[in-house]
């Protein structure tokens, strides 16, 4: 090696180590706080599962209508969620999230008031065009702020979120459900509602204060790290090439509405295990709410692991498709048995928990790789409408799994037929990303 090619290679490896410790602080400063604000999302949209355990009860409402309820929030992101990003690009990060975290938050608390099917309609209704805009928002946001080589592990971060609001509500909502029951004259699962939507209220205003826009806007960040980052944004974006930006176009492009498709196949199986995973287990045989959470919360640490380490490797290997596609598939296959278990005479319980752990893990790893897929089409504006419209419509599925499942076991008493639809729904997810992205791109090559 020549004297020159080893000053270049000094130079690299010293801009290297200066990007990296850019973004570990970069990292330390966003990814924990967004985090928190996922948990009490996730917490806030779901906790309606282990509501139901008390809820239907109490209101004497049935598993159908629990259905619609819970997939009814889906509507509202479908409505909502383009307008709230948007938005987010006009206005910034900060005051949207601070709107839209308040809101989910009061709406949250109104739950506990629901008497009737159509107030509890309404509200899920309500809760879900609040939320909207949150999550893509979110991914949005972060493409300000990460290059395309450092995204997957920051979205694998912060969507592993979900999982840890899956450990951490299982046992938080079996321990309010059962501890607060007659407390002030009002039900466990009205208590839930109340104690899970005030620290998101709070976390709101918290979020107008702490948050910053974009890099250049960082006091927390010296001049020279603005720079860093601000050259290697400019670097990814020349080595990505020409790509849409103008969100006009959106609607006629083929591959955002194979995105679509992908990502709905996938949100059915997340969605039918989000909302059903407190039912399934109890139909395994595990009957109190509090070890129903428990074990909700065994199976969100496996989920969370597999978001962070497969959205590690797949920004380590420079590879998406196959390191969605593999996971999706597991979970498909993984659903299928357990679908196969519930409907035997005999439930081996144990069993049924294996296949729902990797249902859930498989599933939620696929989840931050995916996002990757669509900044291979879209950039600026059309970025910024395309998640958005790639999620809303894609949450559609959050409607319809959550209510067809509601509808299966109302009319066969079990949940076997319905998470076989599901499963070859999911299934169906990789097959997409391996034939329409994976190998068109390989031909394209």
């Amino acid at each position: 090696m020549s004297v020159t090619e080893q000053h270049a290679s000094i130079h690299s490896a010293t801009e290297s180590c200066a990007e990296d410790t850019v973004y570990r602080k970069v990292s330390w400063r966003l990814l924990p706080f967004l985090c928190t604000l996922w948990v009490l999302a996730w917490l806030d949209r779901v906790n309606i599962g282990f509501a139901k355990l008390q809820m239907l009860d109490s209101l004497q409402f049935s598993e159908a209508v629990y259905g619609l309820g819970a997939g009814i929030f889906f509507l509202g992101y479908f409505f909502f969620e383009v307008p709230s990003n948007a938005l987010l690009q006009k206005i910034g990060a900060k005051k949207t999230i601070m709107r839209i975290t308040i809101g989910w938050g009061v709406i949250c608390i109104l739950q506990s008031l629901v008497t009737t099917p159509t107030q509890f309609y309404i509200l899920r209704f309500l809760l879900g065009a609040f939320e909207a805009g949150f999550y893509p928002g979110i991914i949005l946001y972060l493409t300000y702020w990460y290059p395309s080589s450092r995204r997957a592990k920051a979205f694998g971060t912060f969507m592993s979120a979900s999982a840890i609001a899956g450990v951490i509500g299982g046992p938080l909502a079996g321990s309010i459900m059962t501890s607060m029951d007659g407390v002030a004259g009002q039900h466990g699962w009205q208590w839930l509602f109340v104690l899970e939507g005030i620290p998101s209220v709070l976390a709101g205003i918290v979020a107008y204060f702490y948050m910053t826009d974009r890099p250049e806007q960082a006091t927390w960040l010296t001049a020279a790290e603005k720079q860093v980052i601000g050259n290697v944004l400019e670097q990814d974006r020349r080595a990505m090439g020409e790509r849409g930006h103008d969100w006009r176009t959106l609607f006629r492009n083929p591959k955002v509405w194979l995105l679509i498709a992908i990502f709905f196949c996938l949100l059915c199986a997340n969605s039918a295990l989000t909302f059903w995973i407190p039912t399934i287990i109890r139909d395994a045989g595990f009957g109190t709410p509090m070890v129903i959470g428990w074990i909700a919360a065994l199976a969100y640490v496996f989920g969370a692991a597999g978001m962070i380490l497969n959205g590690t490797h797949s920004d380590r290997s420079k590879e998406v498709c196959w390191h969605f596609a593999l996971p999706a598939g597991f979970a498909a296959l993984a659903m299928a048995v357990m679908a196969t278990l519930l409907g035997a005479t005999s439930i081996m319980p144990a069993l049924v928990m294996a296949a729902m752990v990797i249902a859930l893990a498989g599933t939620m790893s696929a989840i931050p790789v995916f996002w990757q897929l669509p900044n291979l089409y879209l950039a600026g504006s059309a970025a910024a409408i395309g998640v958005a419209l790639i999620n809303s419509v894609s949450n559609l599925a959050g409607f319809g799994a959550p209510y067809v499942l509601g509808l299966v076991k109302n009319a066969t008493g079990s949940l076997a037929p319905g998470l076989y639809l599901v499963a070859a729904i999911e299934l169906l997810a990789a097959v997409l990303v391996i034939v329409g992205i994976a190998h068109a791109r390989r031909k394209e090559g």
